[in-house]
């Protein structure tokens, strides 16, 4: 709620965006002084046939407006909002971001933010109750899922029908159910690898554009994270193949068949943890380093005037290769080197070879992110 307040602060218009049942409802239910219409319900879209009428007749000063999307025309209504009573506060929520549909012509620019909600983060889960990391890392973030009496294999492909039905296909037109649903699970299954188009086009038989096109989609709709490489121009570096990851790790833990964590599988889903605290943290951009070689570093974040932070995932802290990182540096010598490892619950520094390493909690990440 933080996050939204401080956005009310510099602008009239907030956007909520996230998955479906990633809690956006809940949230928005939790302001009190706020009108709350469900845009599926009809008899709250009535209430909207005059917005106008509607807006002046408020006497508290929030509304929200769940679902938005759902309405003929919701550019016209936020527009209406905005730039007649710009003492309201409106929060509008959707799956995907305003620009995704033709429904909205008009983006707002200057009078809206966007705020994306992610899964549970791992900083989050001692509100939520749970005290076992692992049970995050196999269940996913979605509170539906996570917070179940015991697990439900079934609420993932019912949760995937759901998201191509609403998200999907009512609002992006797209109509080969099946072929974007193997797609989808394709990224799931193959999360935190180099994406590989001409694959993807080949075990969902359709064509490379239709691929980038639905890849567009998964994006705006928050259940795939693309992320470039960063180069400064080495000639050895990794420059054109992103990185694709899935948007959960349950969706990913499903998608491969997992019914339990070995340690080895654990790896790969805190880094995808990682990720999601990054991508909830107001920095520029996220990307990965690798060179021709497979060093790599997990993360990188551009600073400004040359500095480039280097984040690396490692469920085991004592197992640390400082290889990637040392090559990296020999390059891009500013900038901080942070290991974010479950088990370090107070923040130190080492030093590895001539590199200062921070070993940095989990929880802290967000405030070292944006430092």
């Amino acid at each position: 709620m933080g996050r939204l307040d401080r956005a009310w602060k510099q602008v009239p218009l907030v956007w909520l965006a996230g998955v479906r049942r990633a809690g956006k409802t809940v949230l928005a239910r939790a302001f009190d002084d706020a009108e709350f219409l469900n845009c599926d319900l009809p008899s709250d879209v009535a209430r909207l046939a005059n917005p106008e009428a509607f807006f002046r007749s408020l006497k508290k000063p929030r509304v929200i407006l769940d679902e938005v999307h759902q309405l003929a025309d919701p550019s016209r209504l936020l527009k209406i909002a905005t730039d007649e009573f710009p003492h309201l506060r409106v929060l509008a929520t959707g799956s995907s971001t305003m620009a995704a549909t033709k429904k909205f012509r008009d983006t707002l620019t200057g009078r809206k933010r966007v705020v994306a909600l992610a899964p549970v983060l791992a900083e989050e889960l001692p509100a939520f109750g749970v005290k076992d990391l692992t049970e995050r890392l196999l269940r996913g973030g979605l509170p539906p899922a996570l917070l179940a009496k015991e697990p439900s294999w079934e609420f993932y492909a019912e949760w995937l029908d759901s998201y191509f039905a609403r998200d999907v296909q009512e609002m992006f037109r797209v109509e080969k159910r099946r072929a974007f649903l193997m797609l989808v699970e394709l990224i799931l299954r193959q999360s935190g690898g180099l994406m590989e188009v001409t694959s993807l086009a080949k075990h969902t038989g359709v064509s490379r554009p239709t691929i980038m096109s639905w890849l567009e989609v998964l994006q705006v709709t928050h259940v795939a994270h693309l992320l470039r490489p960063f180069s400064g121009g080495g000639r050895r570096e990794l420059i054109a193949r992103p990185k694709l990851y899935g948007f959960d790790t349950g969706f990913v833990c499903h998608a491969r068949g997992w019914d339990r964590l070995r340690p080895e599988d654990c790896g790969l889903l805190w880094e995808h943890l990682v990720l999601d605290t990054l991508l909830a943290t107001p920095v520029q951009k996220v990307h990965f380093w690798r060179d021709e070689s497979g060093r790599e570093v997990d993360f990188v974040i551009p600073k400004s005037r040359g500095r480039v932070d280097a984040i690396e995932c490692k469920w085991n802290p004592e197992a640390f290769d400082v290889n990637g990182l040392k090559t990296f540096r020999e390059a891009y010598p500013v900038g901080r080197n942070l290991v974010i490892a479950p088990h370090v619950k107070t923040a130190y520094e080492r030093q590895v070879g001539n590199l200062k390493v921070e070993f940095v909690p989990i929880e802290d990440l967000r405030a070292a992110a944006a430092q």
